[in-house]
């Protein structure tokens, strides 16, 4: 690389790492708002959070940028070498947020910010009339967010592509449609079958003794307390301010044993991911997850095909019995594994059960799009997720609260997430399919409590490349073949047919 071309690269890593470090520090606010900010804050922090962001686009989409990308575009040496990468994918980045005004990016950040507190009101009181004027602002906003990026065949697909890169709505409804078909015989088969004795996860248990267990099974798994910490929100979610600043929260019921722990499964496997990143990459675009997608498939992998495992639980079963004697002491563990993973019909979508969760993204999906398209108004969203939820899942929520307002996504203008988390479901078979073929005797290590295997080949093949390689180009590297219905029907299959006799 020439003095010049050297000199222009770094003029572009310091423009990046400026307006990545200024959306760290509204993102650190944002963490603050949703677990330690007085709730009189609200307005000033609404205006705060609109600040960095508008700030930081306004920075990002200079001609400056843009002149950059251009003289830099020629440099090919190594595809996945760290100037390489930076220039294609903030050339990306850059190309998607000059169709967007700083006046938008900042209205947008000061309607959600407002929006995620009114949402947080309005699912304590059970009362969506509180939040439905904010919900129809992000409506419109994502709309025209939507028409100022373009599209080439449905507006969504603008919206979608910004959590699923390159991801189309025509594309998921063929996944879907194939999952439906298949999931829909399995449901219908297990639902006539006894249901597994479940009860007793549903005594009360100290939400102090949950707490400890489950921050040291964290700790087993390889979530790295020093670069990383967990807190309680009403809606568990990760984020992170570096790599080495690595933020979970859980949330802990006392009538329900298993939540928080899956809970803070699920976030530690997004926040390993950012974790395990390359430190070259850090305080960049690179260090991120590349897609929603398959940020999903670790927190689902970690939560799913390792926590509720048998194995995860032949390893943690007695220390769990041990702090819980009075409620386990005489539940067998076969007992216990069975509840954990009973499928049962919820109205909560962070409560389902593995082979119903997938109908639960799939009503929010058909519901963005109707939203987007403008064919249903916001009043009617109550009624319209009840049918659904009663179409779909076979019950119907009793208030508002697990209804239409379980969900922070829409407050957060997150239209176009909810398909990832399938996305993600599906990934994740893929992926620990492939861990499995790698990894002599990984489930025996499991039910010993030896992670670190795991852990280090997803490192090596998942989490260092960060925005390197696309989703795609990670699962075509591990199968040959892109994102496939048959690994998790595969697993769901031979799982749920130990627990479940029609399934055998």
């Amino acid at each position: 690389m020439s003095n010049s071309t050297k000199d222009k690269f770094d003029q572009l890593l310091q423009i990046v790492r400026t307006v990545s470090d200024l959306r760290a520090a509204a993102s650190l606010l944002e963490w603050d708002q949703e677990t330690y900010m007085p709730r009189g804050a609200m307005d000033a922090r609404s205006r705060q959070v609109s600040t960095l962001y508008s700030t930081s686009h306004e920075i990002f989409i200079r001609d400056r940028t843009g002149e950059l990308l251009d003289q830099l575009q020629d440099i090919q040496s190594d595809p996945l070498g760290f100037q390489e990468s930076l220039i294609r994918v903030t050339k990306r980045d850059y190309s998607r947020a000059r169709k967007l005004s700083p006046q938008l990016v900042g209205k947008i950040a000061e309607t959600t910010s407002k929006a995620k507190s009114a949402w947080a009101k309005a699912n304590s009181e059970n009362d969506f009339s509180a939040f439905s004027d904010h919900l129809q602002q992000v409506i419109d906003l994502s709309i025209e967010k939507a028409e100022a990026i373009g599209y080439l065949d449905h507006l969504y697909d603008a919206l979608l592509d910004e959590y699923e890169p390159n991801a189309t709505s025509a594309q998921v409804k063929n996944i879907f449609d194939k999952l439906r078909t298949s999931l829909v015989p399995i449901v219908d088969a297990i639902k006539d079958d006894p249901a597994p004795e479940s009860d007793f996860i549903h005594y009360s248990y100290d939400g102090d003794i949950q707490w400890d267990f489950g921050m040291e099974v964290l700790r087993d798994i390889g979530f790295d307390f020093q670069r990383g910490r967990q807190d309680i929100s009403a809606h568990p979610f990760s984020t992170s301010f570096s790599i080495n600043d690595v933020r979970l929260t859980t949330r802990i019921h006392e009538r329900n044993l298993v939540s928080g722990l899956f809970s803070s499964l699920h976030e530690a496997g997004h926040g390993m991911y950012e974790q395990g990143i390359v430190n070259d990459l850090d305080g960049t675009f690179l260090a991120q997850g590349t897609s929603l997608g398959m940020h999903e498939s670790q927190s689902r992998l970690w939560e799913n095909q390792v926590g509720r495992s048998y194995a995860f639980w032949k390893c943690y079963y007695r220390d769990l019995q041990q702090r819980f004697k009075t409620s386990l002491g005489n539940i067998p563990l076969e007992t216990f594994y069975k509840a954990i993973n009973r499928v049962r019909p919820s109205a909560v979508r962070v409560d389902a059960d593995e082979v119903t969760y997938n109908l639960h993204i799939i009503l929010r999906y058909e519901i963005e799009l109707m939203l987007i398209q403008g064919e249903v108004p916001i009043n009617e969203l109550p009624e319209l997720w009840n049918d659904k939820m009663n179409e779909y899942i076979g019950i119907e929520p009793e208030n508002e609260t697990e209804g239409i307002l379980q969900d922070i996504h829409w407050a957060l203008g997150a239209i176009g997430y909810f398909p990832t988390y399938a996305l993600g479901n599906l990934m994740s078979a893929q992926i620990f399919s492939c861990a499995q073929e790698a990894i002599n005797d990984l489930e025996n290590q499991i039910s010993t409590g030896q992670f670190h295997p795991l852990r280090q080949w997803l490192q090596s093949n998942i989490y260092q490349w960060g925005r390197k390689l696309s989703a795609i180009e990670i699962i075509e590297r591990l199968t040959s073949g892109g994102i496939s219905t048959q690994p998790w029907l595969q697993y769901i299959q031979k799982k749920y047919s130990d627990i479940y006799k029609s399934l055998s």
